[in-house]
């Protein structure tokens, strides 16, 4: 049995335990407690059993930093990568992958089948299991749980969440016998502080022992308009105390990518690096820039030399790695970044400064949640490097700071269910099982299991509005029921309207001077019967009818809410079975499904991974594609797997073929768009030529810096992802079913085009 060379601490002990007893296991604990070493006894486990065993990460970064860990570690031969465009090793005993690759291989669909896939593997990591909440990917982490054989033991690694007992009894439920490990306990302890402009040679401590709110700290003052622009950014006020203080290195958090740049060049001045690390910095980035030379005239080079540095996605993925192992190595004083980088990067600080508590998004300014707040602190403190981590909250008018105490005290958010069927799922499925066994399936979703607790906002306002109308019981002096009530309303509107009808007829006929009819002086009669029956009935004289009225008014608003709810309620309780029926309801509708099992084409759409696989098949099918050449081809690619920007770009002219092919597949999209209508089935398509013009110039040979001058408003990483997002699709188009075999080498040959530096770089 293997050691560590150091005492474990409870919780490490613990899960391992539960590890050797052949059990699953969820731990949760805060990021840098040291959740890592219980996968590496997994590992251990693995390479003395013999057996295989797969580590899973949510980004290909990180998957490529395990992947190079663990090759110092246990030796290159016994380590495999699996990313969406690199396989190394791929039978090694100890795996990397990222999520999604490993829920595509229980798909058993482009990687071969689940049984060879899955041959002697005995335990999977799932590293950073909290990503579950993700809006766009979460879904990946349900299926993955759900679909893994049941003689796996699952190690699922997260961040402190708020409802991992209900995450672990549905691991539980769905898989294999699953313990849970929750701790808050943090190796290094964290200090918060709070910078508040009026006092700017100061880092004031946010709580007092007691917990409460510091009363030395000042909200910051609201100014407006121009006022806003001009005002002076704290950033070198942060960063000097920090320095005076002895609490560098830090990663200085900040929402833009544009601000992140423009931190990096006003802490540039400050004297933050000795001679010697000056020196060392200038030696590392020539030999690494030897390995990279389009990094030769990298704009941001004089920073790194001043300690400083900038880390965000605009950035080139080998710029990134090169302030990543600076960093590493202490050499780089201050990182501004992202949140991103709060993703399980290892870049340890000592500190780290939070620009502000809300955020902006989509749909406006928000505050941060307790999750991503505890995120991005949990990057402060390096264990057995630091006693103590330091946190510090920048003031902003946007903020108070009675809003930071609260945000620092709040627990973390639960796990929310993010599970979603789409088409390649449905077509997966029914591939596998049959309809009904595919609805056990979905069922099993956590969002199923947890719909009690999803519900729970909905139920306890049914339950309100229910209490609300048994309160609204109306006690009448003449026990008459609200029926009774709308009899007399009933009776009074017809006398109502009869009477002004009986009277503009009389008027009529004294006008005319004209006697009545016998019809006008029954209809009078009538008329006149009615408001007797009236003035018999109890409601015309009753001193509370004003009152019972206005009861029975709100109690019929409080009713149509009541069946409102009722409907909700029932269309969430099989919200997912219905989307899964929705998707099957278009497939069966284009011919991809006939009696419930994938037809030539619902094979070949099975084996896609993008946002709307049904429509990108149906391009595929459509024979748009065949005469296109590589660099045309990339183009068009490139539109279709573009999501919306929201910011302006420069329109670049099209070449002729991938305008007119552009075209094409926006009648696709319309007809797509027809039956995805027809059964309320909301799946993205997207045609967005933002970038197909440049992957056109750099499929024909053009050079990086021709490319990069093109859109200056865009950063290189973002030109470099999508790029990338094209190969991804290209080489679909390589390895799935009934692809025209035309289509399949122009693939190859622009997928070779696209992969040179500095788009191959991981």
């Amino acid at each position: 049995m293997y050691t560590f060379p150091f005492e474990l601490d409870e919780f490490q002990k613990e899960a391992c335990e539960h590890i050797n007893n052949g059990k699953s296991v969820v731990v949760c604990a805060p990021t840098g407690a040291g959740k890592t070493v219980i996968a590496q006894h997994a590992i251990h486990k693995a390479l003395e059993e013999n057996t295989r065993i797969f580590y899973t990460t949510p980004l290909k970064a990180l998957s490529n930093q395990k992947y190079y860990d663990f090759g110092e570690k246990y030796g290159t031969d016994k380590v495999g990568l699996l990313t969406g465009d690199t396989s190394i090793n791929r039978n090694a005993q100890i795996v990397v992958m990222t999520t999604e690759v490993f829920r595509n291989m229980l798909y058993g669909t482009n990687f071969g089948s689940v049984k060879d896939n899955m041959k002697d593997v005995k335990y999977v990591v799932l590293d950073e299991v909290h990503y579950m909440n993700d809006e766009q990917r979460g879904t990946v982490w349900e299926e993955s749980i759900i679909y893994c054989p049941t003689n796996v033991q699952i190690i699922a690694l997260s961040a402190t969440v708020a409802n991992a007992e209900e995450l672990t009894a549905w691991i539980n439920t769905v898989h294999s016998k699953t313990e849970l490990v929750n701790t808050d306990f943090r190796p290094v302890p964290l200090k918060f502080y709070y910078f508040d402009s009026s006092q700017p040679d100061k880092l004031l401590p946010l709580l007092t022992p007691s917990g409460q709110l510091n009363s030395k700290i000042k909200p910051e003052k609201r100014v407006f308009g121009k006022k806003l622009q001009n005002k002076k950014s704290p950033v070198r006020n942060v960063v000097r105390n920090l320095l005076e203080r002895d609490m560098l290195p830090a990663i200085y958090f900040t929402f833009s990518r544009k601000k992140c740049d423009e931190q990096m060049e006003k802490c540039a001045s400050l004297d933050l690096i000795t001679r010697s690390e000056r020196a060392e910095i200038q030696q590392f980035i020539d030999e690494y820039i030897a390995e990279n030379p389009h990094l030769y005239n990298n704009k941001h080079i004089e920073y790194l030399l001043c300690g400083v540095a900038s880390h965000h996605a605009g950035l080139l993925p080998a710029w990134k790695n090169l302030v990543e192992k600076l960093f590493q190595k202490g050499l780089i004083k201050v990182v501004f970044a992202t949140e991103t980088l709060a993703a399980g990067i290892n870049m340890p600080a000592r500190s780290t400064v939070i620009s502000s508590t809300s955020k902006r998004t989509d749909s406006g300014h928000r505050m941060l949640t307790a999750s991503e707040f505890l995120q991005m602190s949990g990057r402060a403190g390096r264990r057995g490097m630091d006693e103590v981590g330091y946190v510090t909250v920048v003031g902003t008018q946007f903020q108070s700071p009675e809003e930071v105490a609260e945000l620092v005290l709040s627990d973390a958010n639960p796990l929310e269910s993010r599970f979603s069927p789409s088409y390649s799922m449905v077509l997966n499925l029914l591939q596998r099982f049959s309809l009904d066994e595919a609805k056990e399936l979905i069922l099993k979703s956590f969002g199923y299991f947890s719909s009690g607790s999803r519900l729970l906002p909905l139920l306890k306002a049914r339950e309100q509005i229910k209490n609300d109308i048994k309160s609204r019981e109306f006690i009448c002096p003449y026990k008459h029921s609200d029926s009774d009530l709308h009899e007399y309303d009933k009776i009074r509107h017809i006398y109502v309207q009869n009477r002004q009808t009986y009277k503009k007829i009389c008027k009529q006929e004294r006008y005319k001077k004209r006697p009545l009819s016998d019809e006008v002086v029954k209809f009078g009669k009538e008329t006149n019967a009615l408001l007797k029956k009236m003035h018999i009935m109890p409601c015309d004289s009753c001193k509370l009818y004003k009152k019972h009225t206005k009861n029975v008014e709100v109690k019929e608003r409080f009713t149509v809410r009541y069946e409102k709810l009722e409907k909700e309620i029932e269309k969430q309780r099989d919200i997912f079975w219905n989307k899964f029926l929705a998707h099957r309801s278009v497939l069966i509708d284009a011919g991809y499904l006939r009696d419930d099992y994938p037809t030539e084409y619902g094979i070949t759409t099975s084996q896609i991974r993008s946002e709307n696989e049904f429509f990108l098949s149906q391009i595929i099918f459509s024979n748009v594609l065949e005469e296109l050449s590589p660099a045309q081809l990339a183009a068009v690619i490139c539109a279709v797997t573009t999501e919306d920007l929201r910011i302006d770009i420069p329109y670049l002219p099209l070449s002729e073929p991938v305008r007119k092919t552009l075209n094409q597949i926006r009648n696709i999209r319309r007809r797509v768009d027809k039956i995805q209508s027809r059964y309320s089935v909301d799946a993205p398509m997207y045609i967005n030529p933002y970038f197909s013009s440049l992957i056109e110039l750099w499929v024909e040979g053009a050079d990086w810096e021709n490319i990069s001058e093109q859109i200056e408003s865009i950063g290189e990483g973002d030109i470099v992802r999508s790029f990338k997002r094209v190969v991804d699709v290209l080489r679909q188009f390589t390895t799935v079913s009934n692809i025209p075999e035309a289509l399949v080498f122009t693939a190859r040959d622009a997928i070779e085009k696209i992969l040179r530096e500095p788009v191959d770089a991981d």
